[in-house]
């Protein structure tokens, strides 16, 4: 991959760490704030609990998104970036584009889709 492409991706996985960075500060500061006197009855205590559930889950799964990210960077400075860890070729920059923190090409993606299915 050249110097310029890998440029561009490593720009976008760190606009995107800041991106989901500045959204879990925001969450914390707003979202998760929660008084008694908007709680006025049991279904509003309910609602409140599923949609900080909801927060929760949500925050899950950009903090897997932000390991997913700091790995890819550490695949740049490794050298390894846009390489498939089953079969070592190269993933397709049209994949990349569309998901920069892949990790497999589309046949191997393809394949482990098809054992999860299998064995779940």
């Amino acid at each position: 991959m050249d110097e310029k492409t890998l440029t561009r991706f490593k720009k976008a996985l760190l606009e995107e760490k800041q991106r989901i960075l500045n959204n879990s500060e925001n969450t914390l500061k707003n979202d998760l704030v929660l008084s008694t006197d908007d709680l006025a009855d049991e279904t509003d205590l309910t609602v409140s609990e599923l949609t900080q559930n909801l927060m929760f889950k949500l925050r899950d799964r950009e903090r897997q998104l932000l390991n997913k990210i700091d790995q890819a960077l550490g695949k740049m400075d490794e050298g390894t970036f846009g390489m498939c860890e089953d079969c070592e070729e190269s993933i397709e920059p049209r994949r990349l584009e569309a998901r920069p923190v892949s990790t497999l090409c589309i046949a191997c993606k393809e394949l482990q889709e098809h054992k999860e299915k299998i064995y779940a």
